[in-house]
């Protein structure tokens, strides 16, 4: 088992901080629902359970860490950062719900998924109709209020900073969300076709994750803290080798991860069908009767758990998963070598370095 990174002090409350002020938040939103309709208040519910109910905190911590980049701790406009910061777990919470319905995954963090304890829900209340419908409906009526609240609580903090770095710093947020849908049409456009082609999986990659997760987040922290183009150079190139880096081990922890760490059952992303490189390489290697199986078995809702224990023996010989493992290995080295011209501030270019190693080697 990888073993776990801690980070430099203050990235170890950095979690708390932003737990506050998403807590704060919430609480608050939740009134002003109340104060509309009682009924809200299941919305409300939901919405903490989205956002505060587990998560890594990626994307705020790299935001973070852009910020420290360029300054020193407890700058000036750091508490604003960390507002805005946690307005990208919001982002995240509404990505994650509506990417929920779109896959009909049921679980998510280890819990029932959105969409199905607004199914329970309407079965509960013995209301007519069909509860799937309204669960999906309701779901994603949350991930638009989650997307709304997002840029509220953004745009609040950041506008708090000197105009110009809040107005290049509310652009690039702009930009993150269009590539944040633009990733996931492509996603959904590539397992549509039914293809199994390396190209078009590193290009979901680039789009869904690294630019997304990471480079984005590093980018909006930076900026915001008025960083030069040459950090903003190096945090770009850093954030879409790790990006890739940490996608490509999310694939393979989603066909091999240990469901108890990584909350998700066993196999399901070869059931939903995903056209991870992971699957494109076995495919493009495989003998005809291993691309056969490939073909029967990715996507197949029904997979079973020897079906899964097929696919494995698939991936595993006919080298994917150590191509994958490799090139997980690659990228994190080439990132960890962008944070060695001593332009960024010591302690940030360390906890990159770190962060580096925990997205490469994670187990969950």
């Amino acid at each position: 088992m990888a073993e776990r990174v801690d980070l430099p002090s203050p990235a170890a409350t950095l979690p708390d901080r932003i737990a506050d002020e998403l807590t704060a938040f919430l609480t608050q939103r939740a009134g002003l629902l109340a104060g509309i309709s009682p009924d809200l208040g299941l919305l409300a519910q939901a919405a903490r359970t989205a956002v505060l109910t587990g998560g890594k905190r990626l994307r705020p911590t790299f935001a973070y860490w852009g910020w420290r980049s360029v300054q020193p701790e407890a700058a000036a406009g750091e508490a604003q950062l960390i507002r805005a910061a946690a307005g990208l777990e919001l982002l995240h919470a509404c990505a994650l719900v509506h990417d929920d319905v779109m896959d009909s995954s049921d679980i998510r963090r280890g819990q029932p998924a959105a969409h199905v304890r607004f199914d329970r829900f309407h079965r509960e209340q013995g209301w007519p109709g069909s509860g799937q419908a309204f669960g999906a409906a309701t779901a994603i009526l949350l991930g638009d209020l989650l997307l709304s609240w997002s840029e509220e609580l953004f745009t609040s903090a950041i506008g708090c900073l000197p105009p110009e770095r809040a107005r290049a710093t509310i652009a690039e947020f702009d930009v993150m969300r269009t590539e944040l849908v633009a990733g996931q049409f492509l996603d959904m456009l590539a397992q549509a076709r039914g293809a199994f082609d390396p190209d078009e999986a590193l290009r979901v990659v680039e789009f869904k994750t690294s630019k997304y997760t990471v480079q984005r987040p590093l980018l909006l922290g930076a900026i915001a803290a008025g960083g030069s183009p040459e950090v903003l150079e190096i945090l770009s190139a850093y954030g879409l080798r790790i990006g890739e880096a940490f996608q490509l081990r999310d694939d393979l922890l989603g066909v091999f991860g240990d469901p108890t760490e990584t909350g998700k059952p066993a196999g399901d992303d070869l059931r939903e069908g995903k056209r991870t490189l992971l699957v494109a390489l076995a495919h493009q290697a495989g003998n005809p009767s291993q691309r056969a199986l490939l073909q029967a078995g990715i996507g197949d809702p029904a997979l079973t758990a020897d079906g899964v224990a097929r696919l494995h023996e698939v991936l595993q010989e006919t080298g994917a998963h150590e191509r994958v493992e490799l090139r997980i290995v690659e990228r994190a080295t080439e990132a960890a070598r962008c944070l060695s011209t001593g332009l960024l501030q010591p302690a940030a270019a360390q906890a990159l370095l770190e962060l580096a190693q925990a997205a490469a080697h994670r187990t969950f």
